[in-house]
């Protein structure tokens, strides 16, 4: 790195860089890490990015990548982009100085594959940066119709190779900015979480992490059957067919509309689409066969990511954010609650009466959060494990319990709740809704520089300062105002869905 009266300047393998000294950080944003996927690549892998002469500045985040308005909190719709330029990487560093070697931590963003992008200010990393002495850096992948919809005449999981350009860009470059390559450490949330899962077990990501950590694990992958029946349906939405000829001559804005069109209509596929029409999200990792040879936890299960240090955990109450966001907090029927149970829990009507039976005095409502609480996130994150375990691999698991600023509240220890504690974004995208007014309790701050102490060491050693898991005595760190160490708390959800296995979501018709 050199530095100048306007910034500190690296080169990068494409061309020099120039950022800001911001609090104590060199940052730099809007780093492009593929050519724009636009045009001819519209549709296609990612790209190299085109070199370029002379010092580029890096001082703005590139534009968000094309998606739907609104969702977790952010309720505006997002400024029209400047340029197609959506492929970019962002870096924070204390010093970007090639013979530091810090760790490396690359966030990707979740929003159920639809939405999301690596400038969000609730995903700003600067004190997690600071506190660990380590290397930051956050990048946009394609979302939605551009980065996850099965066309014919692409490759599936568009937004997933995206993912493995940014950390191949890693790789070639971090070195430049402090970074040590051999001790990459991808973190995540939600579709973030999910998309690790996904890298764990794609032969092109291996070697490009040495570590993971993935924070509520959806079980939502699709089958190739049913992701090209909801690709046809998409398309249809657009007036066009499902192939990447027809669809690349129509504008980015039109298809999410068509996304999101389809997105309030999906109940109606129920026949279908079974188990993923309610979720009203027509996007998912592709189990394809290329891409993404298989799921997640078969992949770990024979041993794919073994040399992958893992921490995986999931927050207590996770659907219960879904539920107030549909207005149906004490409202659910027990008809609602049975057809719930019986959709998702395992065996149909055995799985209904089984939680019942584990949860007597349980409310319809509650009944109807915890079954789509265990299914979408809670059993899917912990079955990670214990396919790592399986699989000769090493686990730590966690899981969120703290209730939040308001513990009498509707929501709880909810669905993303760990990113604003993580992160110290209180007043930022979801953190405004979680903390009212951004002002974080002290227990909040206890539970956010717990949590920062236990990831930034995961990255640096493999260690989050708790025992691995195990399948006899199940220790998990419970993050709550008082962290603890104990057998993992939600036994009686676990016992029922043993031996269930997370495989693609079929097309039923």
């Amino acid at each position: 790195m050199t530095k100048s009266e306007s910034g500190p300047v690296v080169r990068t393998a494409s061309g020099a860089v120039r950022g800001r000294a911001e609090q104590g950080l060199s940052v730099f944003r809007g780093i492009p890490f593929a050519e724009p996927p636009v045009g001819a690549n519209r549709f296609q892998a990612p790209r190299p990015p085109r070199p370029w002469d002379g010092v580029r500045e890096a001082y703005t985040f590139g534009p968000p990548p094309p998606q739907e308005p609104g969702f977790l909190g952010r309720t505006s719709r997002l400024p029209a982009p400047q340029d197609d330029g959506w492929l970019t990487v962002n870096v924070w560093t204390p010093d970007a100085d090639p013979s530091a070697a810090r760790p490396v931590m690359v966030w990707i963003y979740g929003g159920a594959f639809k939405l999301g992008h690596g400038g969000q200010p609730g995903y700003d990393p600067q004190h997690i940066a600071r506190a660990g002495d380590a290397v930051l850096v956050t990048f946009n992948y394609r979302v939605g119709m551009e980065g996850f919809a099965l066309w014919a005449g692409a490759p599936a999981n568009r937004g997933l190779l995206d993912q493995v350009a940014a950390l191949e860009w890693v790789q070639q470059n971090i070195t430049a900015f402090g970074g040590d390559p051999d001790r990459v450490t991808v973190f995540g949330e939600s579709a973030g979480a999910g998309s690790i899962a996904s890298l764990l077990a794609m032969p092109r990501a291996r070697g490009l992490f040495r570590r993971a950590v993935a924070q509520s694990v959806p079980g939502t992958f699709f089958s190739a059957d049913l992701a090209r029946d909801m690709a046809a349906a998409l398309a249809a939405e657009a007036g066009r067919s499902p192939t990447a000829a027809d669809l690349s001559t129509v504008a980015p804005h039109r298809l999410t509309e068509a996304g999101a069109a389809l997105g309030t209509t999906m109940l109606q596929y129920t026949d279908r689409w079974g188990q993923a029409a309610p979720t009203t999200v027509p996007f998912a990792p592709v189990v394809d066969g290329d891409v993404l040879p298989t799921t997640p936890w078969a992949a770990l299960a024979s041993g794919a990511a073994r040399e992958v240090d893992l921490l995986v955990g999931h927050n207590r109450d996770e659907y219960r954010l879904f539920l107030v966001m549909a207005g149906l907090d004490g409202k659910v029927t027990d008809d609602l609650a049975t057809t719930t149970l019986r959709r998702y829990a395992p065996g149909g009507e055995r799985g209904e009466a089984a939680y019942r039976a584990a949860f007597p005095g349980a409310s319809p409502t509650r009944l109807f959060e915890r079954v789509q609480t265990d299914w979408l996130f809670a059993i899917p994150t912990l079955r990670l494990a214990e396919a790592q375990h399986r699989g000769g691999g090493r686990a730590h698991v966690y899981e969120l319990t703290w209730p939040g600023p308001d513990s009498d509240g509707p929501l709880g220890a909810c669905h993303a709740l760990d990113v604003p504690l993580l992160f110290g974004t209180y007043g930022a995208d979801l953190g405004a809704l979680l903390f009212p007014g951004g002002r974080p309790t002290p227990e909040a701050e206890r539970l956010t520089a717990f949590m920062r102490a236990a990831w930034t060491s995961f990255a640096r050693t493999g260690d989050p300062g708790w025992p691995a898991y195990d399948p006899a005595s199940r220790p998990v760190q419970v993050l709550d105002a008082e962290p603890t160490v104990a057998p993992y708390p939600e036994e009686r959800s676990r016992r029922i869905w043993e031996g269930y296995d997370f495989a693609p979501l079929p097309l039923l018709g």
